[in-house]
């Protein structure tokens, strides 16, 4: 999200906001209808034309994808717009990429019959070491409501031609963006970040109680994901969404880095998580906005990112590098997008053969293309496509026009 519409969302959000607290009048209505977002939300498995590609017009904003046992790519992108008004779609891919479904499934919460929306904008992918496979989503009252709700659903036969989906289940507050990661000692970590009050719909001061639980929190699991507790947070200066993930490294600390509106921070931990060192910009430099970053099987650590290690070029230039040392430099340059235009919170995965898979999007409010780069170690190390399979711009979705 840029400034110029995050201040848009904000301001409309807060006229919004006041009508609705003269119709109600006060406070208390408020709350009780931002509870809305507490209720379960309603995962539709058989979308129909409504969620139509061409019936689907606002911005198409990448969400993540992952793949399972069987090679099945599952993919979930934002349409409605992002703002009070965003839902997620839902697509699967059986041929690498190469061709996708159509909307499989959608996930649209349904408005206050106030008139106040309710929403689903924040969520992953992810196949946990079981190969079952988890979406995480999260649902808010408005763009948000001080609170929101980290849920997830799972499927323990993703590769079935009828995929059967477990009730939603909510984790906490906040949402998580990035994928989990698994330690070495078999614990799951989640990233979940409660977003500052800066961003809430309206100006009245909601759920004061978690003002000092607004942070990019850690979640752990030690039992395959049945139970998730609070473990660790971590409270990064200038604000911007967090969008935090976490890679173990070869000396057992935790490299924790998040999106902040002065790019990159890092934050160590020596505790498994539990504790976090002093948040410091980091020597990748970036815009304000979503990076990807993960060990792959090789042991080399992957970056995707706008422009060079060493830049902020804006939301532009998407490239891919790699660190054989733990971070501390970088290596290639890929890029994967060649346009001069806007692409956006790149996300991904490593199949079994070793290739990468990235997804993100391209000019989301103009183009609306949901587009996937497929290519190899050896690729980024060139800084060009060398692998006779590697593909870029691999068209996974486009809104209507």
């Amino acid at each position: 999200m840029n400034r110029f519409a995050l201040w848009l969302v904000v301001i409309l959000g807060v006229c919004s906001s006041i009508a609705v607290g003269r119709e109600t009048g006060g406070l208390p209505e408020l709350l009780e209808k931002i509870d809305m977002a507490l209720e379960t939300p309603v995962i539709n498995t058989d979308p129909g034309e409504r969620y139509s590609d061409k019936n689907r017009r606002n911005c198409n904003m990448v969400i993540g994808a992952d793949r399972t046992p069987g090679g099945r790519i599952w993919a979930a992108w934002v349409s409605g717009g992002d703002s009070d008004k965003a839902y997620f779609v839902i697509a699967t891919s059986d041929d690498d990429a190469e061709t996708w479904s159509k909307p499989r499934m959608v996930i649209d919460p349904k408005n206050h019959p106030s008139g106040l929306r309710r929403r689903t904008l924040v969520g992953n992918f992810w196949t946990d070491p079981n190969g079952r496979l988890w979406l995480f989503f999260d649902q808010s009252m408005s763009f948000f409501d001080g609170r929101a709700g980290d849920w997830y659903i799972r499927c323990d036969n993703p590769d079935a031609k009828r995929p059967v989906w477990t009730r939603p289940k909510r984790i906490w507050h906040g949402c998580t963006l990035q994928k989990p990661t698994v330690l070495s000692t078999g614990q799951w970590l989640l990233p979940i970040s409660l977003w500052q009050m800066r961003y809430v719909y309206q100006k009245q001061k909601l759920l004061p109680a978690l003002d000092n639980q607004r942070k990019a929190w850690v979640f752990v699991s030690t039992d395959r994901g049945a139970s998730w507790t609070k473990h660790g947070s971590v409270k990064f200066p200038h604000f911007s969404f967090d969008e935090h993930m976490i890679v173990e490294l070869k000396d057992g600390r935790l490299w924790m880095t998040a999106r902040t509106a002065k790019g990159i921070y890092e934050t160590f931990s020596s505790d498994r998580g539990k504790t976090w060192s002093k948040p410091s910009p980091s020597k990748i430099v970036n815009t304000a906005a979503r990076h990807f970053i993960r060990r792959l099987a090789s042991g080399r650590i992957l970056l995707v990112k706008n422009g060079p290690i060493d830049k902020n070029v804006g939301r532009y230039q998407l490239m891919a590098f790699l660190s054989a040392d733990e971070g501390k430099t970088w290596t290639g340059g890929l890029q994967l997008e060649t346009r001069k235009r806007r692409c956006t919170y790149p996300d991904g995965f490593q199949a079994t053969d070793g290739r990468i898979f990235i997804i993100y999007d391209h000019e989301r409010t103009k183009a609306k293309e949901i587009l996937m780069a497929r290519f190899t170690e050896k690729d980024i190390q060139a800084a060009k496509l060398v692998t006779k399979t590697s593909r870029l711009r691999m068209l996974v979705n486009k809104g209507g026009q």
